[in-house]
């Protein structure tokens, strides 16, 4: 399964999101993990970048918000523990299984 972890460097959220594709890696999930470095409105204009991170899963956003306005920003989930930065691994773990 391929996942994309879509960024920009200003955001530090990224990290922890990129922390935890490691993490489902290692407990057995088949995940080819690519970055892509979005650095200009002009980038997130042509790749519907919603914020920092995304998780494309096989180029689908399983969390997309089409309200969300595309742009360079950090984006918020809705976790089990309210809003956050990041999916919880908990998510991340959901998404991949139901797409694998």
């Amino acid at each position: 399964m391929r996942v994309t972890l879509q960024y920009f460097d200003d955001c530090p959220n990224w990290r922890e999101t990129e922390a935890q594709l490691d993490t489902l890696r290692s407990e057995g999930f088949g995940l080819t993990v690519d970055r892509q470095l979005i650095d200009s409105p002009e980038a997130a204009e042509e790749h519907g970048f919603r914020g920092s991170p995304t998780v494309l899963v096989d180029g689908v956003d399983p969390f997309a918000n089409p309200d969300a306005p595309v742009g360079l920003a950090c984006r918020v989930y809705v976790t089990e523990t309210g809003y956050a930065g990041t999916p919880s691994l908990d998510q991340l773990r959901t998404v991949l299984k139901q797409a694998g």
